[in-house]
């Protein structure tokens, strides 16, 4: 063999070796990516026409959330922030709708707070992707519920419906553990039934704002309420067509389901 043909086949094997190893790495990114965004990879695809381009982007946004001082919660912050959330759920039943307003402002504020810019809408979402693409499609439809309402164009049902998506990603930029049984811990500094650690139990049970004789009262109407009304009225952690569905959180331990259903406060308090 010449010289001259073995530097040929010397060539030919490198290009392939080199083309074997850049599809290699082309598709484990891919695989990265793809595990790493979930649905968002497929829907930024949609957009942009092309598993190339999408790439490019989420590995953008990768790259900006690196530069970004994203911080988690310290435990008195998760606490307060429980709290709060408790406090606006239990509010949903007289006021939904200022409800899902002060909802949707508690949230942005958990962002900004572990370090998330919250000035433009699209980059928003972008940079919550990286870390939390499993409960945006969530805040999307939550958003979108949101703006209806400010048009008067939000039934007392689609509230509930966004209340419920809210706190998917308000539980997730908390950061509860996932529990065997799949509900989501509270996080430490949170007492199980979603109060602040070191409460006396009665102030916990009442959520801090209520004596404890009036929310076991509440509770115990909850009960009765579900027990006549179970197959008519579905629950607060399902939509109708049962594909929404948002595990127990910290932010929401201890609040029943129905609470969310308005009806008249005598009802609900004696």
């Amino acid at each position: 063999m010449s010289t001259g043909a073995l530097v040929v086949i010397i060539i030919v094997v490198v290009i392939v070796v080199a083309a074997v190893v850049i599809a290699a790495m082309a598709a484990a990114r891919r695989r990265r990516l793809q595990q790493r965004f979930g649905p968002e990879y497929d829907r930024v695809v949609g957009e942009r026409g092309g598993q190339l381009k999408a790439e490019s982007e989420l590995a953008g946004r990768e790259r900006r959330i690196r530069s970004l001082e994203i911080r988690p919660l310290s435990d008195t912050a998760r606490a307060n922030y429980a709290s709060s959330w408790r406090t606006i759920q239990e509010q949903f039943v007289d006021q939904p709708e200022n409800s899902v307003v002060k909802a949707q402002a508690l949230v942005t504020t958990v962002m900004k707070d572990r370090g998330y810019p919250v000035e433009g809408h699209d980059q928003m979402l972008a940079d919550l992707s990286v870390e939390h693409a499993s409960t945006l499609e969530q805040y999307r439809l939550a958003h979108t519920i949101s703006q209806s309402a400010a048009q008067g164009q939000a039934s007392t049902e689609d509230l509930r419906q966004a209340m419920i998506k809210y706190r998917a990603l308000f539980s997730d930029l908390l950061g509860g553990a996932v529990a065997p049984d799949g509900s989501v811990a509270a996080p430490e500094g949170v007492a199980p039934d979603g109060g602040l650690a070191g409460q006396p139990a009665e102030t916990r049970a009442a959520g801090g704002t209520a004596p404890a004789s009036e929310v076991s009262a509440m509770d115990a109407h909850s009960t009765q309420t579900r027990a006549a009304g179970a197959s008519e009225v579905p629950s607060m952690n399902a939509d109708p067509a049962g594909t929404d569905r948002v595990a127990a959180d910290p932010a929401t331990a201890g609040v029943s389901d129905d609470e969310l259903r308005p009806e008249p406060a005598r009802r609900r308090r004696r």
